[in-house]
C-alpha cells in the first residue's frame, strides 16, 4: 500500500467525526469542537477528500451558527469557501445551496427601535451590548458572502459575481445593521436579480430615513443599476418605489435630483450622448450631492455611450468594494 493510501485509510468517514462533534457542541464546547473541526476537515483535503471536508466544514459552521457562536460559525464558513478555492471547485447550483444553507443559519436578532425610551445607565449598557453584537454578526456574514461572491466571479459564468448572493448580502446587511450602510446595500442589490425586494427595502428606508435622504438612496439605486448596463432594472425599480410608497402612504420625493434621474432613464433609451452631457452640467448641483454621483456617471457613460473615462483610476471604486 503507499504511503498516500496509507493516509487515507486512516481517516475514518466523515460521517463519524461530523457526529462526534456534533455531541462536543451540544456539551457546549464550542472551541474545542472548533479546533477539531478545523483540523479534521484539513486532514482530509489534504489527502484529497475534498467532499468530506466541504460535509464537516457545512455542518460546524450551521451548528455552530445555530448555537449563535457567530465568531465560531463565521470562521468555519469562511473555511468552507476557501476550501472551494483550494479544491478549485466550479461555481454551480449544488454549491450555491450550501453557501445558501450558512447563510440562513447567521442569527438575525431584531435591533431595538425606539431609542427615545433608553434613558438609564443599564439599558444604554444593553443597548451597547446589542448594537456590537449586531456588527460582530454583519461584519462576519459579510466576509463570508464576499469571500463566496469573489469564488463564483472567478469559477463561473457571472464576472460580477452570483446574483443570489449579492442579494443576501444586500439583504444581511440591511436587515441585521444597527444603521445600514445604504451605499453597500444598493451596490449589491444591484448585482442582484431581486428589484421588488430592492424597492421594498428602499420604501422601508424611506420610512425612517433623515429628511433630504430619501431621494439619495433611490438616485443611488437607480444609478447603480445603470453602472452595469442594467436599463431595465433601473426603470423597474423606479416604478416599484413609487408604487409602494402610495400603498404606504409615503411621498414621493419631489426634487431636482429626481427629476435629473427621470430625464435621464429616458435619455439612455435612444442613442443621445450630446443631451445626457447637457443632462450632467445643468443638473451639476444636485449630482454634486453624492461625491459617488459623478464616478457612477462615468461609468454609465462608458455602459451606453463608449465614452472612455478621463481618468481611469476613477473606476477604483468598483474594485474597492470588492475589497
Amino acid at each position: 500500500m503507499s504511503r498516500e493510501r496509507f493516509r487515507k485509510a486512516l481517516l475514518p468517514p466523515g460521517a463519524e467525526n461530523i457526529e462526534k462533534l456534533k455531541n462536543i457542541v451540544k456539551e457546549g464546547n464550542y472551541y474545542g469542537a472548533q479546533q477539531m473541526y478545523k483540523t479534521t476537515s484539513s486532514r482530509y483535503a489534504t489527502v484529497g477528500r475534498f467532499s468530506e471536508a466541504f460535509d464537516l466544514l457545512q455542518s460546524g459552521a450551521c451548528l455552530q451558527l445555530e448555537h449563535e457562536q457567530v465568531t465560531c460559525g463565521g470562521e468555519l464558513a469562511m473555511l468552507f469557501v476557501e476550501m472551494l478555492v483550494k479544491a478549485k471547485v466550479d461555481f454551480d447550483e449544488d454549491y450555491l445551496d450550501r453557501i445558501r444553507k450558512i447563510y440562513k443559519k447567521f442569527p438575525r436578532i431584531p435591533i431595538p427601535q425606539n431609542l427615545d425610551m433608553v434613558d438609564d445607565d443599564d439599558a444604554i449598557h444593553r443597548l451597547s451590548e446589542t448594537f456590537g453584537a449586531a456588527k460582530i454578526r454583519v461584519e462576519s456574514c459579510s466576509s463570508f458572502l464576499k469571500a463566496a461572491i469573489k469564488w463564483s466571479a472567478d469559477s463561473g459564468p457571472c464576472k460580477i459575481g452570483s446574483p443570489e448572493l449579492h442579494d443576501m448580502l444586500a439583504e444581511y446587511i440591511y436587515s441585521e445593521s444597527p444603521e445600514p450602510d445604504m451605499t453597500r446595500v444598493c451596490y449589491h442589490f444591484a448585482r442582484g436579480r431581486n428589484p421588488n425586494r430592492f424597492a421594498s427595502t428602499l420604501v422601508n428606508f424611506m420610512g425612517k430615513c433623515y429628511p433630504g435622504e430619501d431621494d439619495l438612496a433611490i438616485a443611488r439605486a437607480v444609478l447603480m443599476y445603470l453602472s452595469v448596463g442594467n436599463l431595465r432594472d433601473a426603470n423597474n425599480i423606479m416604478d416599484g418605489i413609487e408604487k409602494l410608497a402610495e400603498v404606504k402612504g409615503l411621498e414621493f420625493p419631489d426634487s431636482e435630483l429626481m427629476r435629473f434621474i427621470n430625464y435621464l432613464l429616458q435619455t439612455l433609451m435612444r442613442d443621445a450622448l450630446p443631451l445626457f452631457n447637457t443632462l450632467k452640467q445643468k443638473f451639476s448641483s444636485s449630482i454634486e450631492r453624492d461625491p459617488m454621483f459623478n464616478e457612477l456617471l462615468e461609468d454609465i457613460g462608458e455602459k451606453f455611450y463608449g465614452v472612455r473615462r478621463k481618468n481611469p483610476l476613477q473606476g477604483m471604486f468598483g474594485e474597492l468594494f470588492k475589497m
